[in-house]
């Protein structure tokens, strides 16, 4: 049988909607495979399809119902639209199901009904497959095995315990047998359709190419949608019996032991050669012990990831096991009790030739183990010693602390997961905020007095604002401050009565000329003073400048280096200014003659010492000479 690995096994198989994900942990802990993963700065879990197995233990146990399965539906509609024939294969897991469903007939009629045009039971495929293990455990050449059947199981060996596959017995699944049988009864252009109550036979139907391909595999879940959508019901319907050809003990296999009686094989615990084991709980230790102690168990592993294939995550989860374990007996023994045993062997000789082949593929999923060291530190970050190792709330998800550090290690979870180390950070966050609150309080408490001390200068500074402003008002000289682009920043009313009627209507519009380009108002010679102190930072005092047929005095300082400087100007022709600056300039002159009065008192006083110092000597030669001559 020819292998393929097609598209559609790329799409994945269980995912979970980020949007309901509220990371409770629940599917991580009953993954047997850790394939949920929580990555950093994540706030939602995630399935990585290359590690998933199918089992679909997560499905039902996610409070939130986050996780879904990849649905078939659309795909077989369109299938049954197209001009093939079609067939569906149904799994005997069908009884256990449709408890509902007062006669199988009738659960046949409302396949039919869907547009399928034959409705086989897969249970016969189960008979040619026992009939192989049969031959397997009896011819027994000193190798023992794991049986096939179940999906999951071949999927978990494949993908972490692939130096088991040589010991994965090598007989197909009863569905792939089944679509070899359709397509040699009804013809290889046949498509085929499975029904199962098993999600991961959605990847083994994809699994072979040929006659032994499955075209599409619906669950019992997604043909009760079909049913609602298509509004059919059994109380509408005829019996309609199954398409030949009829199984016999296979209708046994939804019950994990059923395909050990369907091969006629020893349940005996003393005489018997096989071990069953079910439940993904046991499955992992079984295949373990299996690995490590084969040679003292001897025996044949029959494995089964549910609790037989009757409690299959494609089932409708109302878990009653040991109900639908009755209903698949119940069925089994009735249709044994009205079975054309001799039709049976005739079409099981005719069809046991079909190769059965199984092909498996080495997908190993196993990771590089983490260093001790790298253990170590996560375990150190998320507060656990080496004493803790083994131990574990198992709220992560994980069995243990450790388990969990390896998988940090693995990139498969992140610390935040553990609930301990995050109540820990918590109370360091709680202390934290009450110490920062503490210092907010103290803050707060500072800038609401240092605000206080702030309005109180503000009001103060504006209060003298407002003086200073009423003071430059009641000067009688014009008073203006400008900055260094030479705009006004303030002006007082008798700046703007000295510049006349024009600068004083512009005053109207702007009180006080506050930005108005003080080169526009007066000519160079005035502004010139200003650019000067600018530049220069040296005052200009008393400078005489005439502005129209007016003269004014001008006085010009900086207040703030090459920033700000201001101005006290005056009309040298206003009376009051008039009579102050004549008594200036009167007392400027009169100083001035009194220097120079002074100097020239000073001069003639140096000289008329020197002239008696001449005539002094003059006498006293003079003298000298008399005396000599007498």
């Amino acid at each position: 049988m020819t292998s393929t690995v097609p598209t559609g096994m790329n799409l994945p198989l269980l995912s979970i909607d980020s949007r309901k994900c509220t990371l409770c942990y629940t599917c991580i802990r009953i993954c047997p495979v850790k394939a949920i993963q929580v990555k950093h700065n994540q706030p939602f879990a995630e399935i990585d399809d290359q590690r998933c197995i199918g089992c679909g233990n997560c499905l039902d146990i996610c409070p939130e119902e986050a996780i879904s399965f990849r649905s078939s539906v659309q795909q077989v509609y369109q299938l049954l639209d197209s001009e093939h024939k079609v067939a569906a294969i149904v799994d005997p897991s069908i009884s256990g199901e449709f408890d509902d469903i007062t006669d199988y007939r009738k659960f046949v009629k409302m396949i039919r009904e869907l547009g399928f045009d034959y409705v086989t039971e897969v249970s016969f495929g189960v008979d040619i497959i026992a009939a192989n293990y049969r031959h397997l455990v009896g011819d027994f050449r000193g190798k023992y095995y794991m049986f096939s059947n179940c999906p999951a199981v071949v999927m978990h060996i494949e993908k972490y315990n692939p130096e088991l596959i040589g010991n994965l017995a090598p007989i197909t699944t009863a569905m792939t047998v089944s679509a070899c049988v359709v397509r040699e009864k009804y013809g290889q252009e046949l498509k085929v359709v499975a029904i199962s109550p098993c999600i991961a036979a959605k990847r083994e139907a994809l699994r072979y190419e040929d006659s032994g391909k499955v075209d599409e595999l619906i669950t019992f879940r997604e043909l009760r949608e079909m049913f609602a959508e298509k509004q059919i019901e059994e109380s509408k319907l005829e019996f309609s019996d199954f398409d030949q050809p009829l199984g016999a003990a296979g209708a046994l296999y939804p019950v994990s032991e059923g395909i050990i009686q369907a091969a006629r094989l020893s349940e005996d615990l003393l005489d018997g050669s096989i071990i069953t084991s079910e439940g993904s709980g046991n499955i992992a230790t079984a295949i373990g012990e299996f690995s490590t102690h084969i040679d003292d168990l001897q025996k044949h592993f029959n494995l089964f990831y549910c609790e037989g294939c009757l409690m299959g995550p494609g089932t409708s989860p109302n878990r009653n096991k040991f109900l639908r374990r009755s209903l698949v007996i119940n069925y089994a023994r009735k249709r044994d009790s009205i079975f054309d045993k001799q039709a049976w062997q005739d079409q099981f000789t005719e069809y046991a030739r079909l190769n059965t082949e199984a092909v498996f593929r080495n997908d190993d999923q196993r990771m590089e183990e983490p260093s001790e060291e790298k253990i170590s530190e996560i375990m150190r970050i998320i507060g656990k010693g080496d004493e803790v190792g083994m131990k574990g709330c198992s709220a992560c998800g994980y069995p243990s602390c450790r388990e969990f550090a390896v998988a940090v290690a693995k990139g498969l979870a992140k610390t935040e997961m553990c609930h301990s180390h995050n109540l820990r950070n918590q109370q360091e966050y709680i202390r934290s905020l009450r110490i920062t609150n503490e210092k907010l309080a103290q803050t707060r408490q500072a800038l609401e007095d240092s605000e206080k001390e702030a309005r109180k200068e503000k009001e103060t500074a504006l209060e003298a604002m407002e003086i200073t402003r009423s003071m430059l008002q009641k000067i009688p000289s014009g008073i203006l401050l400008v900055n260094e682009n030479l705009k006004i920043i303030q002006a007082n009313q008798t700046f703007v009565r000295l510049l006349g009627d024009e600068v004083a209507e512009i005053n109207e519009i702007i009180p006080g000329l506050e930005g108005a380009d003080l080169k526009t108002l007066v000519p160079y010679n005035f502004y010139s003073y200003f650019t000067y102190v600018l530049d220069h930072d040296e005052s200009v005092v008393n400078k005489d400048v005439h502005y129209g047929e007016r003269i004014y005095n001008l006085s010009v300082f900086s207040i703030r280096k090459h920033r700000i400087v201001g101005a006290v100007i005056r009309d040298l022709q206003s009376p009051e200014v008039r009579g102050e600056e004549v008594v200036n300039r009167l007392s400027e002159a009169i100083d001035e003659n009194l220097r120079m009065v002074q100097q020239i008192g000073f001069l003639l006083g140096e000289g008329a010492a020197n002239t008696e110092k001449v005539l002094n000597s003059l006498i006293e030669s003079f003298k000298a000479a008399e005396k000599g001559s007498k």
